[in-house]
């Protein structure tokens, strides 16, 4: 039979045992669980047959950046409704408003919706960590939508893996997009319309497509790849809609 000191030895044991594992899973979910949460989200909507579209006045559209012609592809199988859709009150279309008119970012396809704060030093930690905590940062020292040159715009970017749950996790789902999608940009109280037309994976260390300069307006989405790790970029390319219906 056990003695009491062994017996002591055992819970004490077992305590820690615990508690190192459930300290374990609440960093797990603490670091991941935005991600899960976001994929089980659009995994449901994409089941629930939920589409995305632009909510905005038209006459707000720039000039050269057109109300869009061509049907947006934000779900597969909208307009044809679905048991599982009717059974959980889905097969509809949701309208979703800019966060910011003055500066903000809508990708219908995965729902994101979210203010774009501008200028941001994308090579100060200390500067651009706090900015992605609340949104999405547009990089300092590259161009305004509307003109010629490279809008750069980054999200979900850490220090650590271990830190990533803290930051928005508005571009978790770049990885849906496809060519051809739909993404919008609000600029002062102007809604400008781009497509995706190309999406590369690099190293955090090739910052080319950062300071290169096109002779053409483009829109680049930065973020962390795979979601919940810092290992690699994601990098999604984007044209004005205009441009490609020349």
């Amino acid at each position: 039979m056990p003695s009491r000191s062994e017996k002591i030895k055992f819970i004490v044991i077992r305590t820690l045992g615990n508690f190192f594992l459930l300290f374990s899973l609440f960093g797990m979910a603490a670091t991941f669980g935005p991600a899960f949460y976001m994929e089980v989200l659009y995994r449901t909507n994409l089941a629930r047959n939920i589409t995305y579209v632009v909510s905005f006045p038209t006459p707000s559209v720039a000039p050269g950046h057109p109300v869009p012609t061509m049907m947006p592809s934000p779900i597969p199988n909208a307009g044809r409704p679905t048991f599982f859709g009717d059974l959980t009150g889905g097969n509809k279309v949701e309208e979703l408003s800019p966060v910011s008119a003055q500066f903000g970012i809508i990708i219908p396809k995965i729902g994101a919706n979210a203010a774009i704060y501008p200028n941001v030093d994308p090579g100060n930690p200390d500067i651009y960590l706090p900015i992605l905590k609340k949104g999405v940062a547009h990089a300092a020292g590259t161009v305004f939508p509307g003109v010629k040159g490279n809008v750069y715009l980054f999200a979900h970017s850490t220090d650590s893996f271990w830190d990533v749950g803290r930051y928005n996790a508005i571009f978790y789902l770049l990885k849906e997009l496809t060519n051809g999608d739909e993404i919008d940009i609000f600029y002062k109280g102007v809604r400008y319309v781009y497509r995706v037309t190309n999406r590369l994976i690099v190293d955090p260390t090739d910052v080319r497509f950062l300071t290169e300069e096109t002779p053409y307006e483009q829109l680049t989405l930065q973020t962390c790849w795979p979601p919940g790790t810092t290992l690699k970029r994601l990098l999604v390319f984007a044209r004005p809609e205009k441009d490609l219906l020349r």
